[in-house]
């Protein structure tokens, strides 16, 4: 193997490590958060209705026409902002919806839907 060889794997190996973090990196929240009553102060003391849970790699969501999400990425851009990509599986489709996830606080996050526009809070269950 040359110099050249080495020098070129040497180049190539940070980017495929990256693109393989980006990839396994988990949601920058975890457990229940609730749609009710979101923009209130604190967690919330009970979570009926409707829901989103984060739980590693896969995404639950009780207020959505899809019910069950896996990860794809998390590109952070700043503490409090990041990219989202998940990818969903349903009987006749598979499909990616793109997002980005925003920290308003440790009880409340804001998430904008890249189609259609939609932005929503979330507020932490207790």
């Amino acid at each position: 193997m040359t110099k050249a060889h080495i020098l070129a794997i040497g180049a190539i190996a940070p980017a495929l490590l990256m693109v393989a973090d980006a990839a396994q990196a988990a949601y920058p929240v975890s457990g229940r958060w609730t749609y009710e009553n979101a923009s209130a102060q604190g967690p919330a003391k009970e979570c009926s209705g409707r829901t989103m849970e984060f739980r590693g790699l896969r995404r639950l969501d009780t207020g959505g026409g899809v019910p069950e999400l896996r990860n794809v990425s998390v590109s952070q851009s700043s503490p409090s902002f990041f990219r989202v990509v998940d990818e969903f599986f349903t009987v006749q489709i598979r499909g990616r919806t793109e997002y980005t996830l925003r920290i308003l606080d440790q009880d409340h996050i804001e998430i904008h839907m890249m189609r259609g526009g939609a932005t929503f809070t979330l507020r932490r269950c207790a």
